[in-house]
C-alpha cells in the first residue's frame, strides 16, 4: 500500500502501476516472476520472497487486488453524504488523462495486434494484463523495457509484436487505450 496506494491505484504519475482491479492470474504470475528474478524489480524482490509472501499469500493477495473496483467516473453524492464519505469515494476514482496521438491509428493497430491477448476492451485475458486504466507513463516505460529486451513480452521474442511498430504507433495505441476507460464502470 505504501507504493501502490490503499486501493491499488498506483501513483506518482505512473511510477507505481495500478494493480487494483488487475487480473489475478497476471498479478500471481508477476509476483512469482519478481521472486524468481525473471522480471527484475529490486524494490519488489524482498516482498516476494517466500518468508515475506508464501505461495498461498500470493494467491490471496492477487485475488484481493483483482476484486478492487476503481471507478472511472466521478461519484454522485447525496446531500446527506458527509465529508468522509465523499473523500473515501473520491480516493477510489481512477481517471487516466487522455494521451496524445492518433486514436484511429491506435485503434486499428490495437485491434489487429493486441486484442488477442489484452482483449477487445483492454481488460486482459488469463495471464495477460489489463491495460485500460493503467498509467500511460507506466505503459510507455514497460513498452520501452520490452523493446530493449529487459522484460519478456511473449515466448517467441522478448520484444514481441512491439518490435514491428514505430514509436508513433506505440503512442497512438496509448492514445486509443485512454479512450477505453470511458466504457468501464
Amino acid at each position: 500500500a505504501a507504493c501502490h496506494g490503499q486501493y491499488g491505484a498506483g501513483g506518482k504519475k505512473g511510477e507505481y502501476p495500478r494493480i487494483g482491479g488487475q487480473r489475478a492470474a497476471y498479478i500471481e504470475d508477476q509476483l512469482r516472476s519478481f521472486r524468481a528474478r525473471k522480471r527484475v524489480n529490486i524494490p519488489m524482490y524482498p516482498y516476494t520472497q517466500e518468508r515475506e509472501l508464501p505461495n498461498e499469500d500470493i494467491k490471496d493477495v492477487s485475488a484481493y487486488l483483482a476484486s478492487i473496483e476503481l471507478p472511472t467516473k466521478w461519484p454522485v453524492f447525496k446531500d446527506s453524504d458527509d465529508a468522509l464519505t465523499r473523500l473515501t469515494a473520491m480516493e477510489k476514482v481512477m481517471i487516466v488523462p487522455r494521451a496524445e496521438g492518433n486514436v484511429d491509428n491506435g485503434r486499428a493497430i490495437y485491434q489487429k495486434q493486441c486484442v488477442a491477448c489484452h482483449g477487445k476492451n483492454g481488460m486482459g485475458r488469463g495471464k495477460f494484463p489489463m491495460l485500460v486504466g493503467q498509467y500511460t507513463n507506466y505503459l510507455m516505460k514497460q513498452m520501452d523495457a520490452y523493446l530493449k529486451g529487459e522484460r519478456p513480452h511473449d515466448e517467441d521474442d522478448s520484444r514481441g509484436i512491439l518490435a514491428e511498430l514505430k514509436a508513433g504507433d506505440l503512442q497512438d495505441i496509448l492514445a486509443y487505450l485512454t479512450t477505453l476507460q470511458d466504457s468501464q464502470q
